[in-house]
């Protein structure tokens, strides 16, 4: 799972695997490790009907309602976004990149932008 933030927008990318298992498990999560203590972000499943998020301590969780994360196992819907408080909140599905990169990319989704 990645985030990247910029000011006040917030968006998860997740691979394969990761949506399979949040569609299994209902959380999903990942961390940071800084000098003193982790940097931990998290989505976890709710019953709500909108995307929310909460940051307690050093701890980031988009809240994603599960009608959302049942949707988004079945379908090709790239991904989903809301608003909490200031914060703009967007979750895709991760793509292989179309440039060339080091990073592992062998359980990304198949970019559509590419043609064969």
């Amino acid at each position: 799972m990645k985030i990247r933030i910029k000011d006040n927008t917030v968006r998860f990318r997740l691979t394969q695997s990761e949506v399979a298992k949040l569609g299994e498990d209902g959380i999903i999560s990942s961390f940071t490790e800084f000098v003193d203590r982790p940097f931990i972000y998290a989505i976890e499943r709710t019953e709500d009907t909108e995307l929310s998020a909460a940051f307690i301590e050093n701890r980031m969780v988009l809240k994603m309602p599960a009608t959302m994360i049942a949707e988004w196992i079945s379908t090709d819907r790239v991904g989903f976004e809301g608003q909490t408080g200031k914060i703009k909140l967007l979750i895709e599905k991760d793509f292989v990149c179309i440039d060339n990169t080091l990073e592992d990319q062998s359980d990304n989704y198949p970019n559509p932008n590419l043609k064969c």
